[in-house]
This record gives structure tokens, sequence and C-alpha cells, in this order.
């Protein structure tokens, strides 16, 4: 027989007496595998949702999105030369109106203005249940109801848009392409574009998309819809278009999903090492168990290798179970909260078992049980037969041989790679994993110093004069104590948690507190030139009003940058349109800060100013130059200086200000930023709408509430993680606690023996558990505020201030939980008869 079959013989024997103080170890496996493979199972939901529904989602096979103008008729002829259908529409933000005049109330509203082929795909679900082509006959809309109950409008009521009015036929209750419209700050409103000639909305530079829908012959392929791409684009290379096709119907959320789905796995991975900690210790604790039968083992001859195998094929069972119990669950969840996480996203989702976040959860959770379990197990080659016959001898101690730690390292290493090979964010998962290690070793630091000084206060003669204090002191500080463990298991729970809290409270904190004090109450875009003079004469002579800035606007597609095309870039200012101004002289209060601004009246080659921090993270260099399509003409400017730009104040800010004389031709509007106080914000809106209905204003306060709301959700996603997280934190505390109740009953029978008192021997066990916590928490706090600085400086790009509140109670509930923890396993200790426990030891 060989010495494998051996140890399986072994193994198998030993499985026979149940899981009997591995619970532990499989709730701790289980909780960190289940966390993973849900997030991973809820994000590749949603991923297949968009493909599968992509056609759907963005209303047909194709799209081809034009800036601030509409199609020639030579690109309507290519587009319609491959596609068997052409549909329009156009979509911009204006202000909806129950009457003209200054009395009138008013709101934003997202316009979608369509053809009669709208929606070439899915249907629109109107109340009441009307045909959409009866809706839009003729001069009439189609609303949201939100807009309908924010106007007090009913069916039948006239709408608003510009200069004409509308009648309201319908409201809209589902919009099939919704998913593909990207951020709106206002609710939609659907109307035939055709109706809107008169409206004064479509004017030369004013701001709108025009998305053309295509539907292709059934059969075409996705070779044939990259082959169509490639043609569009060499088409339309000088006319500022853009392609989307079914594969990549909504990037937008696709791209956030992607990210989120991705940091919550990593907090998973932080879940999973408190969990590795649990595993260490319920396996550590096993084979101290185990000690006796190790020693009869090696008496009886068997070799370290046999041992060695026999107990890792048990806890390789051991982690096979917990790993399936985490996968069940991990793909049980997603499917109990369908339809929560149905009704808070645009988009379908294609819930249901998917294997590969489930393989990914069982590769990461596997390699964590060796990784935590190597190490005690390559201590049982130090078991010595003598320990058979010398109880004194205790569990073994000192370092495994070489080949473990290097098996030991080479499976960190494998983790580290595959968190960041399958994480999609792989600068982020190599910091994470640095960070965890990082913490880790703080944690057992930690614990070391938690213990060396509570043996020094011991010795002082407070602890001195109070039993209790002194008792907790010393069994803190004492040899074998649990102060390891429940350092380590709470502390890191805590770490993330407090990290997440430190997060959330300083991104709320920029948006509630800093942003209210400096930014405008209005932004009013769409100002004609000649509408100008009379909107600054409202408003500049408002003694209400403390501020008014303006600039001209107009939009455009950067095409190439330092010379790389823009699709190299993966940076917003090269993704999508974007807005550009242009000025003669240096505008007030800006500072340079590279380069030279043109002289006044420069009328030479085209320049441009970039914003300086932007320029950094693209890599852009004075002298490099920037070609930008803009209503469909290339545009090629040097840049010859960098600009301080603060988008955080809410006020206008462009990435590229251009010379005047290089776009002086160029059909634009006006931005307007008004500055006044809360009670004038209403006569303002009346008045200047009043006289140029065409004028759309948004109220910085609607748009900062929709960031908070999506942050909102972002930080609930992310506590829900760090919930995780703690959860097994509170798991490995509860086992720890558990695993020291044996040693607890040993240690209050010797000192009722010497005469301690039932409360003396409960208030030490407390005072022990809450210095325990409150040392976890503390280094918690160290820890969270060091990964909240470098979230919020590396990643976020933003302030950071530590926040007190947060910090407070983490220590608070670190303190309470452990305490919790260890008086639940205090009672019976506390009622464990002395001579009968004294008796077994002989």
């Amino acid at each position: 027989m060989t010495w494998l079959s051996q140890a399986a013989r072994i193994a198998t024997r030993e499985l026979r007496g149940g899981l009997a103080g591995f619970r532990i170890f499989l709730a701790c496996l289980a909780l960190g595998v289940a966390a993973i493979a849900a997030v991973g199972s809820v994000r590749v939901s949603i991923t297949e949702g968009l493909q599968r529904e992509g056609r759907v989602i963005l209303g047909g096979d194709a799209e081809v999105e034009f800036s601030y103008r509409f199609a020639t008729d030579q690109e309507l002829d290519l587009l319609r030369s491959f596609a068997t259908e052409v549909s329009a529409a156009v979509d911009f933000r204006s202000m909806a109106a129950t009457a003209q005049g200054p009395d009138a109330d008013r709101a934003l509203t997202q316009v979608k203005a369509v053809d009669a082929l709208y929606p070439l795909t899915g249907a629109v679900a109107l109340e009441p249940d009307i045909p959409l082509a009866e809706a839009l006959a003729g001069d009439s809309v189609v609303v949201h109801p939100v807009l309908a109950d924010r106007l007090g409008l009913e069916m039948g009521d006239s709408l608003w848009l510009g200069t004409k009015a509308f009648t309201i036929t319908a409201r809209l209750i589902r919009e099939p392409d919704a998913g593909a419209a990207g951020f709106g700050l206002g609710p939609r409103t659907l109307v035939r574009t055709e109706a809107l000639d008169g409206s004064g909305l479509l004017s030369s530079g004013s701001l709108f998309e025009t998305d053309y829908r295509l539907t292709l012959p059934p059969e075409t392929t996705d070779a044939q819809l990259d082959a169509l791409e490639v043609q569009v684009e060499t088409a339309f290379a000088d006319a500022g278009a853009r392609w989307r096709d079914r594969r990549n119907a909504s990037p937008q959320v696709a791209r956030f999903v992607d990210r989120i789905g991705s940091f919550l796995v990593l907090v998973g991975l932080a879940g999973l090492a408190v969990g590795g900690v649990g595993v260490s210790a319920a396996v550590r604790a096993y084979l101290d168990r185990k000690t006796p039968v190790i020693a009869t083992l090696k008496t009886i001859g068997a070799e370290g290798r046999t041992i060695f195998a026999a107990y890792l094929m048990q806890i390789g069972v051991l982690a096979a179970v917990g790993v399936a119990i985490g996968l069940v669950l991990g793909a049980i969840i997603p499917l109990l909260a369908a339809p929560f996480i149905s009704t808070q996203l645009p988009v379908p989702v294609a819930f249901g078992i998917h294997g590969g976040p489930l393989a990914e959860a069982a590769l990461y959770g596997a390699l964590t049980a060796l990784i935590f379990t190597l190490w005690p197990l390559a201590r049982t080659e130090q078991v010595r037969a003598a320990s058979l016959f010398r109880d004194a001898s205790g569990p073994a101690r000192g370092w495994p041989r070489k080949r473990y730690v290097a098996a030991l390292a080479a499976s960190a290493v494998i983790l580290i790679g595959a968190s960041a090979l399958l994480s999609g964010i792989p600068l982020l998962a190599l910091y994470a994993a640095g960070a965890i290690l990082v913490a880790l070793g703080i944690l057992v630091l930690a614990a070391w110093g938690v213990r060396a000084l509570s043996r020094r206060l011991a010795r002082t003669g407070t602890a001195r004069g109070t039993p209790s204090l002194r008792l907790a002191l010393g069994a803190v500080g004492g040899p074998g104590g649990e102060a390891t463990a429940v350092v380590l298991s709470l502390g890191l729970g805590l770490t993330v948690l407090a990290a997440v809290g430190q997060i959330d409270a300083n991104m709320r904190a920029a948006i509630d507190r800093d942003l209210p004090q400096v930014a405008p109450s209005y932004f009013f875009v769409d100002i004609q030139p000649d509408q100008l003079p009379g909107f600054l004469d409202r408003v500049e002579n408002d003694p209400a009003v403390s501020r008014v800035d303006a600039a001209p606007m107009l939009g455009g597609v950067v095409q190439t940058l330092a010379g790389r095309p823009a699709a190299d870039f993966d940076h917003w200012v090269t993704r999508g349109d974007r807005r550009i101004s242009f000025a003669d002289s240096l505008p007030e209060g800006t500072r340079i800060t590279g380069g030279t601004w043109w002289p006044e009246g420069y009328d030479g080659p085209p320049q441009v100013s970039f914003a300086q921090e932007e320029a950094d993270e693209l890599g852009v260099e004075i002298g490099d130059e920037v070609t930008m399509n803009i209503l469909g003409r290339d545009l090629t400017a040097t840049v010859t200086s960098f600009r301080e730009v603060d988008f955080s104040t809410g006020g206008i800010g462009f990435v590229m200000v251009f010379n005047e004389a290089a776009l002086r031709g160029a059909p634009h509007t006006w931005l307007s930023t008004v500055y006044a106080t809360p009670e004038a914000e209403a006569q303002i809106l009346r008045d200047v709408a009043g006289d140029a209905p065409n004028i759309t204003a948004v109220r910085v306060r609607d748009a900062i509430d929709l960031v908070t709301e999506a942050l909102s959700a972002l930080a609930a996603a992310t506590s829900w993680g760090a919930g995780a997280t703690l959860l097994t934190g509170f798991v490995v505390l509860i086992g720890a606690a558990a695993a020291g109740e044996r040693g607890r009953v040993f240690e209050a029978s010797v000192l009722k023996t010497l005469g301690a008192t039932r409360r003396t021997i409960l208030t030490s066990f407390a005072i022990r558990s809450a210095l325990l916590g409150a040392a976890a928490g503390i280094v918690a706090i160290i820890g969270g505020a060091l990964a909240g600085w470098g979230v919020l400086t590396f990643v976020m790009d933003a302030p950071y201030a530590f926040e007190p509140l947060s910090a407070l109670v983490i220590v608070v509930g670190g303190a309470l939980a452990t305490l919790l923890a260890g008086l639940a396993f205090a009672w019976r200790p506390l009622a464990a008869r002395p001579a009968r426990v004294l008796r077994s030891q002989d």
C-alpha cells in the first residue's frame, strides 16, 4: 500500500467523525464564496441582458449618431444602401411650460422627436392604451407621468415647448429604448420631429443629437457588423458620426455595471481574506485536538508526508463542501433578488445560473482555503511521538519547511494574479491585494502590540488593585491567547467597513456641503447670440443676483489628439461629443499653468487652451495638435497653453477653449450661469422663459440631487459588500470565542478554587473582550482612514477629510460585538464545577 493510499484511508476514517469543529470553517468559506458568486452572477446577468436585448435597447440593429445637426442627403443615401429601414430620432433638453408668459409653470424635460417609423424594435406603452401614431398625430405630445404630475396637466391640456403649444394625448409608461438614452436631467416627452417646426428649438447652434436607427437584414453576422462599422466610420471620417450596434447598446450602463461589479468582487475578496483567518483558526484548533492522534500515527511508523496528505485530503473535502455551499447561495441570492434589481435598472436583466462567475468564485474560495490551511497543516510534521505521553509539549511552534512556504507563496501569487486578470481592473486589483496583505500584517503587529501592552499594564499599580482588570490583561497578554484571532478577524472586517464609511462620508460632504456654497442657481443654455443682451440685462440688474458668467458654446467630437486617434484614449474627454468654447482675451479669473495665451485680435492658425488636469491624464503637451469635428467639418488646432479648471465648483468650465477667430463663423449659442438667492430663482426662471421660451434652464440643485441619488445607490451596493465582509468577521469572532471556551472553563475553575467570585470572573471576561474589540476598532480606523484617503486621492481624485463620527461607530461597534461574543460563551465556564474540571486534568 502506497503512502497516498494510506493517507486516503486515514482521511476517510477521520471524516466519519462528522463536521464537529468545522462549522466555522464552512461558514467562513461559504460566506466569502457566496458574496463573490452573487456579485459576479448579477454582473453577468446584466451584461447578458444587454447583449440579448441589445436590439430593443438600441432601437434597431445599429445606430449612427450626429451631434448638433441632421445627416445630409448623401449620408442618408449611404445608410439606406445597406439598411432595410432608417428611422431618425432627435434628442435634446427643453423647458416645458403650461402657457406662455412669466406666470406659467415650467419644468425641464428631455425631448425625443421621432418619425413615423419609431420604434423600429420593441413597443411603446401608453396610458390610455392607444397606438403611438394616433397619440402623436398633428401637434400632439406624449409625456412621462412625472412631468404631467409636476406641472399638474391632464389629457387634452396644452404643453408648450419653445414657442409652440402641443396637446397632451397620452402618458408614457414604457420607452423601449430608454436604456440607450444615457443620463437625462428631465422626464421624457415624445413628439413628431416635423411638429417642432415653428417652436424655435432646433435652430442653428442648438444642442441636440440626431440618432439614425437602422434595421439590417436578419442574416447580418457580427463580422458583417464589424465591416459596416468600418465602412461608416471611413465614409463619415470627417462628419463627426459615431457608430453603435446591438452588441453595445448601452455602453454607459455596461461600463458602470462592469466597474462596480469588479469593485464589489474585490470587496468580496477582502471578505474571503477575513474568512481565511477563520479557516486557519479552525484548522489550527482541529489539529491541536488531533495532536494525540498524530503522535500515535508517528509512533506506529506513519511518515510525515502521509500524515500531511491525510489531513490535507480531509481539509480539501471540507473546503469543497464549503465552496459548494457558497456557490449554491451565490446562485440563489440573485434569483431571489431579481424583482428588486430589475426595478432599479433601465435595461433588461437575464437572470439565471451563470457558470463563469461561479467558477471564478470557486477558484477564489479554493485558493483561499489552500493558502490559509497550508501553514497549520505543514506544522503537523513538527508533532513528535513524545506528545502522546507528554501533555505539556503543546501545539507545534516554529516555521514549516521551505517547500510549504514556497507552495503558500505560489498560491498567493496565483490568487492575486487571478483577481487582477478576472476583475477587469487589474491595477486596482493589485492595489487591493497589496492593501489586504498590508492590513493583515498591520493587524498581526497590532495583536502583538496589544499583547505586549497588556503584559506591561498588568504589572502596574492600578491593575494590581483591580483583580478583574489584572486577570483580563494577563489573559490578553499571556501565551496561547485569542488576541491575534480576534484582532485579525474583526479588525479586517471593520477596516473594510471603515474605509467604505470614510469614502461615503467624504463624497456626500463634497456634494451636500461644498458644492451648494459655490454652485450657481441655474445653467441657462441655448441662448441665441441676438438674445444675449436682453438676457444679461435681466439677470445682471437683479439685486438678488450676485454673479453672472457667460461664454459662447458649441459642440464637437474629438477626432485625433496628440497625433493619435481618439479611440486610443479611454477617457471621458474623447468619448462622445464635447462642449467647447472660444475667446479672444483671457477670461476673468482664468489661471494659466503652462504655455501662453494668444494675443488679443489673434487671427493666425487655430490655437487651443487645454485644461491642465485633463491634459496630464491624456498625456497632452504644449505643441500637440487637437483635431475636432464641429458640425461636420474638421478643425485642427495647436495646444499653446494649459489652464486650471475646477469642475467641482459647478460653474462654467471647458476642457478646450479655442481662439475666437478659429470659430468665429461657426453657429453657436451661449451658456450662462446665474448665482442668485433661492427666493429669487423662480422669478428669474419665469422672466427669462417668458421672454425667450427656447432658452433651457437647468437647475443645479436638481442635477446635484440626481448625482446624490446615484452616489447613494453606489454607496448602498458597496455597503452591502462591506457588510458581507463584516458578517464573515463576526462568524470568525464567534469561532474564536467558541474555540477559547474550553480554556476559559479551566481558567474559571482555577480562579474559583483560588477564591474568585463569579462576578470577578465574568467582569474579567467582559473586560478582555472589550479590550480586544476596541483594539480591533482602533486599528480599523487607522486602516480605513488610509484606505479611504488612497481611494479618494488616487482613484476618485477628490479631497479627503477624516470623518470622526463613522470612526467612533466603528470602535464602539467592534468593542460591543466582541463583548457580546465573549459573554455568550462565558456562561458555561462560569457554571462549571471546579472539582470535576480539575480532576479531568490529572
